[in-house]
């Protein structure tokens, strides 16, 4: 079986004794035999603070919502939010109570899933604050080689994307810290415990191990596989599946003609996809309880899907055929639309879109970053 840090970490035990620790984890920080590493870090050593990130630290909590400070009833901890209104950011109070912050959480190797600017932002703050930091790292389900997508543009720095990446970028978590801590000349006290037996070309399914969600919102790997391209619907008026069993993969709204869609889709011959025409009703979120037209992306083969150019065409598709389409208006006055901050530029906002173009300019741009990451591989 491959193995994440986490189940390695007593060789590393050295690192920890003696210090207050604080980690940073979600529902995905388990070891191989499904020990939360809140319990693993509780009964070894000394956990200090649990901090939260989006969803919370067991799970408990909406997209979006955010968290309270609060304590563990299991461990009797206190729990200090990292998902809160007027920040995302370890404050020096919350840093004062701990000598070294641990980071385990699994990621799904794409830009716009936010632990990883949650990891980030604990990075850079550590390094201000002269801190200790340990990457408990993890094998990237869409494997460590693929890139994807272009690479985020200075002045769309948001919670969707913090960090100049890719798309989809083929580096695990601890490889975006070391590539980060250098980068942007943090110079942080960085410890990465690595996985062991990862290989850069598996995909998740190849790695033995089993699928714990990440969020509520990527309940499978075909999901995680899927959402580097679909993802983008969260910046439009179209339903991107949430409220439904497959979210992600179902992409629809009332105004959608879902036969006349899937078979135009399926006339692109796209690799490794099939579109299935769908209808359904979303219990929360966008057209709450409306019954909506839409496909459902099936993937035939997950080596040669390109899930972001899946995304694109099927976005341009119905941008251009239904005069329904919109992007969402920014949230606030004077800020960037949200699919400009997925798009971590503004090619999508394009009145005439040059989707062959755009892709042409999306492969060159992934070209540099797989070289640029290349240099920081720990695998």
């Amino acid at each position: 079986m491959i193995l994440n840090g986490i189940d390695t970490i007593m060789e590393a035990a050295h690192l920890f004794k003696g210090k207050k620790l604080g980690l940073i984890t979600s529902p995905t920080g388990l070891n191989k035999d499904f020990v939360s590493t809140i319990q693993i870090l509780h009964e070894n050593f000394h956990l200090a603070a649990l901090f939260s990130p989006e969803h919370g630290v067991r799970g408990d909590q909406a997209a979006g919502a955010m968290v309270e400070t609060y304590t563990d009833p299991i461990t009797g901890v206190p729990v200090y939010s990292l998902y809160r209104k007027d920040s995302k950011r370890l404050s020096q109070e919350m840093l004062d109570e701990v000598d070294m912050v641990v980071y385990d959480i699994q990621d799904v190797g794409t830009r716009y899933y936010t632990f990883i600017y949650t990891m980030l932002y604990a990075l850079e703050d550590c390094a201000k604050a002269g801190k200790e930091i340990v990457i408990l790292d993890r094998i990237n389900p869409l494997d460590g080689i693929t890139v994807e997508g272009n690479i985020l543009k200075p002045g769309y720095e948001s919670f969707v994307g913090g960090y100049p990446l890719a798309v989809r970028y083929g580096l695990t978590a601890g490889e975006v810290a070391t590539m980060a801590n250098e980068q942007m000349g943090w110079n942080a006290k960085l410890h990465v415990i690595r996985c062991q037996g990862w290989e850069r070309q598996m995909l998740f399914p190849e790695t033995g191990r089993q699928w714990i969600m990440p969020s509520l919102g990527i309940p499978r790997f075909e999901t995680a596989l899927i959402y580097p391209g679909t993802c983008l619907f969260e910046g439009t008026n179209m339903s991107e599946g949430r409220g439904t069993t497959a979210p992600f993969e179902m992409i629809g709204a009332p105004f959608i003609d879902a036969e006349k869609l899937a078979a135009e889709m399926n006339g692109m011959k796209l690799p490794g996809v099939i579109f299935r025409p769908v209808y359904f009703k979303p219990s929360f979120s966008k057209f709450q309880g409306e019954q909506c037209g839409g496909v459902q992306i099936h993937m035939t083969d997950y080596r040669v899907v390109q899930p972001l150019e899946t995304g694109v065409r099927l976005l341009s598709t119905i941008k251009n055929r239904y005069e329904d389409f919109s992007f969402l208006p920014p949230l606030k006055e004077n800020s960037r639309s949200f699919i400009e901050l997925l798009g971590g530029d503004n090619v999508y906002l394009q009145d005439k879109l040059d989707v062959d173009a755009l892709l042409e300019q999306f492969r060159a741009e992934s070209g540099e970053f797989a070289k640029l990451k290349a240099e920081y591989h720990l695998y």
